[in-house]
């Protein structure tokens, strides 16, 4: 039988799993442990400004907000952005030790967006506009992420952490959310750094991004990432996204939030079912998750519940156990 550290990477190698790996609540038990810095520098509060000077605002009835004021709003501010120190020792009290309170499980850390930040820092439009119009100081913004994460990086290695998990949502509904040509020529190069020094590390690189997202799928792979946490597929479709990319990367995804998991438990099953035929292989390469935040999603109990007692069901159809 396979530690949970063993079946995840097992899956990710595509080296053959004795189980699906998954990551539940509750009873229903995962094989994920997590662990990030304290403040980490991507925090997000719900209210109030963060340690870069973003102000944000609830969105109400949630957890989550959005930046109402951007402290970089021309580039003549640079030099006052405050930019967090992630060498503090302080900072790093919840990561010490966490290799050891995982037990057996894979240990995942959080790393600090590379896309997100920015436009937390200059607004949305301000950065599709710097693609065109200001493209050095954007980039330079950006390598100043990356560093920050390569830092990030060394710590993390030294503790035991197996895995770096970053969120950048890149997908509107239908399409990405800039040209394809200019994600390659700003952002590719500096995933593609860290990604190599996360692997150099002993490290696997793990994104997550909703959204349609199958035009840099592939690049995203040839650079290094290892698994993809992608909460919607039927914008994309499973058969397009089992066809093009099943066997060559881990898609670590629940039933998508926004269409499978609102339909009636059975629904939600069946959705289940097609995801395992289209996005698995017998070697790896797919691992159920559930949404973290299902009040905000409108996910019921009931459907909470057939999702994760189908995925472990097809587990033991297919593996046994």
């Amino acid at each position: 039988m396979q530690t949970s550290r063993e079946v995840v990477w097992n899956t990710i190698r595509f080296q053959g799993p004795d189980r699906f790996a998954h990551d539940f609540p509750g009873d229903f038990g995962t094989d994920f442990s997590f662990t990030g810095l304290s403040p980490g520098p991507d925090h997000r509060p719900p209210k109030g400004a963060d340690e870069w000077g973003a102000v944000w605002e609830n969105l109400g009835g949630t957890h989550l907000g959005e930046v109402k004021d951007y402290p970089l709003k021309d580039w003549s501010d640079w030099g006052s952005l405050k930019i967090p120190d992630v060498n503090d020792p302080a900072r790093w009290k919840n990561v010490v030790g966490a290799r050891e309170r995982a037990g057996d499980k894979f240990l995942i850390g959080y790393g600090l967006s590379l896309y997100e930040r920015v436009h937390f820092l200059r607004g949305l439009e301000n950065t599709w506009a710097d693609i065109y119009e200001n493209p050095e100081p954007l980039g330079r913004l950006v390598d100043v992420l990356a560093e920050m994460n390569l830092a990030m990086m060394r710590g993390y290695a030294a503790e035991g952490v197996e895995g770096l998990m970053w969120c950048d949502d890149w997908g509107l509904q239908d399409r990405l959310m800039i040209s394809p040509d200019k994600w390659r020529e700003i952002w590719k190069p500096r995933y593609a750094r860290v990604y190599a020094a996360s692997h150099a590390a002993g490290m696997s690189n793990w994104l997550h991004s909703c959204g349609y997202i199958v035009d840099i799928l592939d690049d995203l792979i040839e650079i290094g990432l290892d698994a993809i946490h992608m909460d919607q597929q039927e914008n994309m479709g499973l058969e397009l996204l089992g066809r093009r990319f099943g066997g060559r990367i881990t898609f670590f995804s629940c039933a998508d939030i926004q269409t499978a998991m609102q339909r009636p438990p059975e629904q939600v099953r069946q959705y289940c079912r097609e995801m395992v035929r289209r996005l698995s292989t017998s070697q790896g390469g797919f691992i159920p998750r559930w949404y973290t935040d299902p009040q905000g999603a409108g996910h019921s109990q009931q459907a909470i519940a057939a999702m994760c007692e189908e995925f472990l069901r097809l587990s033991k159809e297919r593996y046994g156990r």
